[in-house]
């Protein structure tokens, strides 16, 4: 320890001699470290911390699926539930979950509150607690019961300021007074993410009791329900979804006539984790190989940093060496100096991280699950530790063997002239540098070039027709309580009252409305529809799903949908005129090919009435710009009342001025309705980019480190051989050189380096950028344009970080030169 203690005091004296090298070296792995450290916090928060809930490893959520008929993720039946929960062999317990949304009203201002139908067996499930009053029991599963409900946490500190005595008060919820029994402990949380129920919830800040009919069982096609289940101890996710294939066999056997006979069924178990990571998972393990590649190339800097010092130092160690140092010690000594490099790199990387998560967690998309529990924990602290003490380990082992095998005698007899043993360090130190250089320029290129194609994905998507105009349509919510309004009649008449009084407002070009809206959290509403006439060409297509929207006539006018053929809805489709439709050409594209769709019958479901096809329009992304667009048939919602609809208003300037008018207008014809959901519509195609922007927005940051790292490692190889051969560019000067003789000398070696660079890094990316072909849109992973472009930008940041010291190396007098040494 005392020798140890010694090392590292005289290490200490050493970097504060040399403060720019010191400097450069803890700035360099301080952004490798600190990007390293930040990204870990990420992927510890999201992939490797546990979810907040009892067992969680053995929760999972159940998907339905028909891959005959086109469906990949689909919700279950109270019968299916049913049936689940009873035959199964392997959960502890089973529970069934819908998403339901409800008008607050009675206190203030009236308020759109998302919130869950949940079964008694949800909680003990997720190992849920009250912090005040009680959860849910088995006997509120069943009808009858007085009404009650829950409260999150989160809107029990919003709502009612975590007062404790909230338990026994009500709440009017769609006009019915609910008990309050209960308020959930903070770290139950149930949000989108874990539950991506119907209805668009969003966050769970309300909890309802699930009570069955006793028809529950009868009930095969209302499939708007989600299944979470337990694993008992010991059953591993296989044996599971092997237990749920043979139920799901059983299903199609028992109800044949639920399944057609090419749809097919299966029943898949999802662990948890996986359903709230979602697709995260791929572009966080791109970012993670982004950051350790930057560290690779902070450490290739800092290690030839080292190797430039241990030329300098030549003479220092020979002396060590002359008076009885080992090889061992001078080793010691140097990796110490090294270690502690890292280690203020790794300080100083640490507090860049805590600014770096904060950021994340102030800017980053809200569509990336579990970003508010991204800290800096024990986890993370023993992360950056273990990878300061190797990055310490890793650049500086290599330059301290190299200065411990220096010959005394050719060090002492070089360093009596000059005091820099730069000879005696031989061609392999030379050649040990440009494999650095290399391998930085190489690396550089591979992270350049992945953030270029996520730059070209990014610009392809915001190019991209999303089948409607953004520009000046303000869009949101609202929701008609069924016990105020029972009728059709009365919610078509509510609406269409709402609508003139929209349209009278100063600015108003359209008005139109939906029950979904292209890129809100409603996008989809898959029915089944029958084609007269159609016979299917292929499995699964005897049952085919479509996407439905129910509009008002002005709605295509507004969101600057084109007709492309017939008309659009108007004021002749109302209840008790002939039912009509209107289709998306994808739709007549694949069951009138060739022909008019315009005339063409069509039905929802295989019992409703015929609805003739009055009108095409051009197809529309629904859930991303990126993704591919499903059939939609569309249908006059004043032939049917919708309760909830979205509202979209054309304006002629800015619409989010219209808000407030908004708000007033549904206030003046019912104060007990909120507006809801409220954002334009460029704001939903922003916010459907987030995620993409996130990760682009990260890798380029990424990639700029990277190629400034190997900018300053080109630099100081280069501004280092240059002052290593002064004397000779010194003699070919007095020999007659010319400036230009001189600078194409040096610079036909850095253009050497930077072509090898170049070479293995375009190999290397076109092999590495695959993996991100999912994360890529429009644009190949092996784009050419992008490899050769980005390759010609970074040689040019190559030859100009080689400008100054080549000039300068030009521009000294031979006289200088010759008396260099």
């Amino acid at each position: 320890m005392e020798t140890w203690w010694h090392d590292l005091r005289h290490g200490l004296r050493v970097l504060a001699a040399q403060p720019a090298f010191a400097a450069v070296a803890v700035a360099s792995l301080a952004l490798g470290i600190g990007a390293n450290t930040a990204i870990f916090s990420v992927t510890n928060a999201l992939l490797l911390r546990p979810l907040p809930y009892e067992d969680a490893d053995r929760i999972a959520i159940l998907w339905q699926r028909s891959p005959g008929l086109g469906v990949q993720q689909d919700w279950f039946s109270t019968g299916q539930y049913l049936d689940i929960r009873a035959d199964n062999q392997v959960f502890i317990d089973v529970a069934a979950t819908i998403g339901a949304s409800f008008n607050l009203t009675g206190r203030g201002v009236p308020e759109r509150i998302d919130g869950a139908r949940v079964s008694a067996s949800l909680f003990p499930i997720f190992g849920a607690k009250a912090a005040a009053g009680r959860v849910f029991t088995p006997d509120e599963d069943v009808p009858g019961k007085p009404p009650v409900v829950i409260l999150s946490n989160g809107f029990w500190k919003r709502r009612f300021g975590s007062d404790p005595s909230v338990v026994g008060r009500s709440l009017t919820l769609n006009g019915t007074t609910f008990t309050i029994v209960g308020v959930m402990a903070s770290d139950f949380v149930f949000n989108k993410q874990v539950m991506p129920a119907v209805n668009g919830i969003q966050n769970v800040d309300l909890l309802l009791p699930l009570p069955l009919p006793d028809n529950a069982r009868a009930n095969r096609g209302g499939e708007d329900f989600n299944i979470f289940a337990k694993l008992k101890p010991g059953v591993t996710l296989e044996k599971a979804q092997a237990d749920m294939n043979v139920l799901a066999a059983r299903m199609k056997r028992d109800y044949p006539q639920n399944y057609p006979p090419n749809g097919g069924l299966t029943i898949s178990v999802v662990p948890l984790i996986n359903q709230v990571v979602g697709d995260v998972r791929l572009a966080l393990y791109v970012l993670l190989g982004a950051v350790g590649l930057v560290l690779l190339i902070a450490c290739g800097n800092v290690a030839n940093l080292l190797l430039s010092r241990g030329a300098v130092r030549a003479k220092e160690m020979a002396i060590r060496a002359a008076v009885g140092a080992s090889r061992d010690r001078i080793v010691r000594q140097l990796l110490t100096e090294a270690i502690l490099l890292a280690a203020l790199g790794g300080l100083l990387g640490l507090v860049l991280a805590v600014v770096a998560v904060k950021v994340l967690g102030q800017f980053g998309p809200a569509n990336i699950p579990r970003l508010d529990e991204i800290a800096i924990d024990g986890r993370v602290l023993a992360f950056t530790l273990v990878i300061s003490l190797v990055t310490g380990i890793v650049f500086g082992l290599v330059p301290a063997l190299r200065a411990s095998r220096l010959d005394l005698n050719d060090v002492l007899r070089e360093g009596g002239r000059s005091g820099v043993g730069t000879s005696a360090f031989g061609l392999g130190h030379q050649q040990l540098r440009k494999l650095l250089i290399t391998a930085e320029i190489a690396l550089s290129l591979v992270l350049l070039i992945g953030a270029g194609l996520l730059i070209r994905s990014y610009q392809r998507i915001t190019d991209a027709n999303p089948g409607f105009v953004s520009e000046n349509v303000l869009s949101f919510r609202v929701s008609l309580p069924g016990f105020k309004y029972k009728t059709p009649d009365d919610v078509i008449a509510f609406y269409k009252r709402f609508e003139e009084r929209l349209a009278a407002l100063p600015g108003v070009q359209h008005v139109g409305s939906n029950y979904l809206l292209p890129l809100s959290s409603v996008a989809l509403g898959w029915e089944p529809i029958t084609v007269d006439g159609y016979v299917p060409k292929a499995a699964g297509e005897d049952l085919i799903i479509a996407s439905s929207g129910y509009i008002s006539p002005d709605y295509f006018r507004a969101m600057g949908m084109p007709l492309l053929k017939g008309r659009y809805f108007d004021e002749r489709d109302v209840r008790g005129a002939p039912d009509v439709a209107i289709v998306d050409d994808k739709l007549a594209e694949r069951f009138w090919p060739n022909e008019d769709p315009i005339g063409k019958r069509m039905r929802r479901g295989d019992s409703g009435p015929w609805r003739t096809v009055v009108g095409v329009v051009a197809d529309t992304k629904e859930y991303e710009v990126d993704g591919e667009p499903p059939i939609t048939a569309f249908y006059p919602n004043r032939q049917m009342g919708v309760q909830t609809r979205y509202f979209v208003v054309k304006t002629r300037s800015d619409p989010s001025a219209l808000v407030s008018a908004v708000t007033r207008e549904v206030q003046a014809l019912d104060a007990d309705l909120p507006v809801y959901d409220v954002a334009t519509m460029e704001e939903r195609l922003l916010d459907s980019l987030a995620r993409r922007r996130f990760s682009m927005f990260l890798l380029v940051v990424f990639a700029a480190c990277a190629s400034v790292l190997a900018a300053i490692g080109i630099y100081g190889v280069v501004s280092f051989w240059v002052s290593q051969r002064t004397r000779e560019l010194g003699i070919r000067a007095a020999l007659g050189a010319r400036h230009s003789d001189i600078m194409q000398l040096v610079l036909r070696q850095v253009v050497v380096l930077v072509g090898v660079g170049i070479a293995v890094g375009l190999a290397a990316a076109f092999g590495l950028t695959r993996v991100m072909t999912s994360l890529l849109f429009g644009v190949s992973a092996t784009d050419a344009v992008t490899f050769v472009l980005l390759a010609v930008v970074l040689g040019a940041v190559a030859l100009v970080a080689t400008w100054v010291p080549v000039r300068r190396a030009a521009g000294v007098p031979p006289i200088v030169a010759l008396r260099h040494e």
